[in-house]
C-alpha cells in the first residue's frame, strides 16, 4: 500500500536530494551556453549537459524502479535508522504496523519492490532532516 503520495519522478528527486545530490547551474550570461549538471554526493559532476534543472534531476539514480538503486537508498536508510526503516517498509508494504512480524511477512519485506523500498527510505531519511 502506497504511503508516500508522490510520483516516481518526485520521489526519486526527493531521495536524491536527501542523499546529497545537487544540480549545478552553469550560466555565462549567454542563453545558448546555459546548462545544468547533476552533482553526486561526492562532488562528481555528470558529464551530460542538460537544458533545464528538471531534466538534470532525471540523471539521478532511479530509486523507484531500479532494484540496485533502491537497495542503495535502502542501505542509507538502514544506516540512519534501521528500526524506523523496517517499520516504514512494513507500513508501506502491508499498510499496518505490528510488533512481531511472522516469517511470511518477513519474506514479503525481503521481496519488496523498488518503489516500496524507496518509499520506506524516504520516510526514514526525511524524518531525520
Amino acid at each position: 500500500m502506497t504511503q508516500v503520495q508522490m510520483t516516481d519522478h518526485q520521489l526519486n528527486r526527493a531521495l536524491a536530494e536527501l542523499k546529497g545530490y545537487t544540480v549545478y547551474h552553469y550560466d555565462k550570461d549567454v542563453p545558448e551556453r546555459c546548462y545544468y549538471l547533476l552533482v553526486d554526493p561526492t562532488g562528481d559532476y555528470s558529464t551530460i549537459e542538460r537544458p533545464t534543472e528538471a531534466i538534470a534531476w532525471l540523471d539521478a539514480p532511479w530509486f523507484t524502479g531500479d532494484p540496485a538503486a533502491s537497495l542503495e537508498v535502502q542501505a542509507k536508510a538502514i544506516e540512519v535508522d534501521a528500526q524506523k526503516y523496517v517499520r516504514a517498509l512494513q507500513d508501506t508494504k502491508y499498510a499496518e504496523s505490528a510488533a512481531n512480524l511472522g516469517l511470511i511477512r518477513v519474506s514479503g519485506l525481503l521481496t519488496a519492490s523498488p518503489r516500496e523500498r524507496a518509499e520506506a527510505a524516504y520516510i526514514t531519511l526525511n524524518s531525520k532532516q
